[in-house]
């Protein structure tokens, strides 16, 4: 329903005339994430506790107004766009850790809270928040549970879904409710918390969490393995798995991906003529990281690599990072525009899907460069383009359905952290069957009858 005078001025009455936006300027603003999708939303509300989004959705509700949780924005599905006629709910100064204990070791926090901001506040204490997505430094911590981020550390410690104990979440009616515990196991009832992970903010809209942590392990070690092809790069991965090492992360960056970075960030010093790098950290006690570390340099030279450089320090880690963290922004050198993929298949078909990359990069004469955490299977082609280029777009549009489809033929999935949202909507049908969907339907119609939450994503129109 239209958005009006009056209920304009029953969100006034709630958060105060400063925390509603509707001027054309400010509503601007909070019409992107991370991809190029954009729709401006009719109003922003700004919130500070979970009453007053309990009593804005209550509104919103009883209005059959549409609205959209936002935390950083920093999403690449589009899930934090506005749809049309809907209202963006500002999560982001909901941001303060509430509790940090040593003892059980959990975290309380609210979902405006910045991931790095998370894991530095919990190491002075001896402990360690596993989840890293590559956006760290901006993306929120509300943002990573509503879609079940991953990043380069998951192929050790696993998604955020294994951290989040519990949840408070505000459902489409303004009731609030409380799933899970500070337990380490608890099979009461079915886990409505895990339903909220990864639902992309269109079951409720969540305002605290409580996070699993761990103890920060004593040592780390970097590896950077050289590739002059990209398929020995991949079977450096399956073969070192096989070998019975768990890396902390396995990052892939091709030619393209090492050119841009270097051109980004001078004082990199990158192989910027190897078709392919390995970062591979390793973690654990002294012992274990130097044996590990021997051991992934052994796998990586049988394997092909053409040079295997171990960090000597922190610092020279953080600077061999640089490159990997700072391909988001660094990829606009090449095209205006890019479209990010997050395709991920067994581990025994990363070599074909590289391949099967290629292929489609050259079939629709487009610049594609490849990264990701391949220890796990997740890859990120990356299409570039320009969106006023008509002819280009078309066969973007048909790039990135060949690479879902690759996936899917290769025993894999369509998104393994991005989430669905706007962007890949479209393609659930390539992935799920139609029981499934059906399935997910009747959840969403049994919690949001109305559909006001973040309508539009992450199901296909009908």
């Amino acid at each position: 329903m239209p958005l009006t005078p009056a209920v304009l001025r029953e969100f006034e009455r709630i958060l105060g005339r400063a925390r509603v936006l509707t001027a054309p300027e400010e509503l601007t603003v909070y019409a992107y994430d991370a991809t190029w999708a954009h729709q401006r939303p009719d109003a922003v509300l700004t919130f500070q506790e979970t009453a007053e989004v309990a009593q804005v959705l209550a509104v919103c509700h009883r209005e059959r107004i549409a609205v959209v949780p936002r935390g950083g924005a920093t999403g690449l599905a589009g899930g934090a766009v506005p749809s049309a006629g809907s209202i963006s709910l500002n999560l982001a100064p909901m941001n303060k850790i509430l509790e940090i204990n040593p003892r059980d070791m959990y975290a309380v926090v609210q979902p405006g809270v910045v991931n790095a901001d998370l894991q530095r506040a919990v190491e002075p204490h001896g402990l360690f928040y596993p989840p890293d997505p590559a956006s760290w430094l901006m993306s929120t911590i509300g943002g990573n549970v509503a879609m079940n981020a991953g990043g380069p550390r998951a192929l050790k410690y696993g998604v955020t879904a294994a951290y989040v104990m519990a949840l408070e979440v505000v459902l489409a009616s303004g009731e609030v409710m409380r799933t899970g515990s500070r337990t380490l196991k608890n099979v009461t009832g079915y886990n409505l918390t895990q339903l909220i992970v990864g639902s992309e903010g269109t079951l409720g809209v969540i305002t605290e969490i409580t996070l699993r942590l761990l103890r920060k392990p004593p040592a780390q070690g970097t590896v950077m393995a050289v590739f002059d092809q990209l398929e020995a790069a991949a079977e450096c991965v399956v073969e070192l798995l096989q070998a019975g090492v768990t890396p902390l992360t396995t990052e892939l960056m091709d030619r393209t991906t090492l050119q841009v970075a270097q051109a980004a960030f001078p004082h990199l010093a990158l192989p910027i003529e190897a078709a392919a790098v390995l970062l591979i950290d390793v973690d654990g006690d002294e012992a274990a990281v130097e044996r590990e570390a021997a051991r992934v340099a052994e796998v990586a030279s049988r394997t092909g690599a053409r040079a295997v450089q171990r960090a000597a320090d922190a610092a020279e880690a953080a600077t061999l990072w640089a490159g990997r963290r700072a391909v988001g922004g660094a990829l606009t050198r090449l095209k205006p525009n890019y479209y990010a993929e997050d395709i991920v298949v067994p581990r025994s078909a990363i070599p074909e899907m590289a391949r099967r990359v290629r292929q489609i990069a050259e079939q629709y004469n487009l610049l594609l460069p490849l990264f990701g955490h391949i220890g796990d299977g997740n890859l990120h082609p990356t299409i570039m383009c320009d969106r006023r280029n008509a002819d280009e777009m078309r066969r973007v549009e048909a790039a990135a359905e060949a690479i879902v489809e690759s996936a899917i033929e290769l025993g894999g999935v369509l998104t393994g952290e991005h989430g669905v949202g706007l962007l890949k909507r479209d393609y659930l049908p390539l992935d799920l069957n139609p029981v499934e969907i059906a399935s997910m339907r009747r959840i969403k119609q049994a919690l949001d009858p109305h559909n006001i939450l973040n309508p539009g994503k992450l199901f296909p129109p009908e």
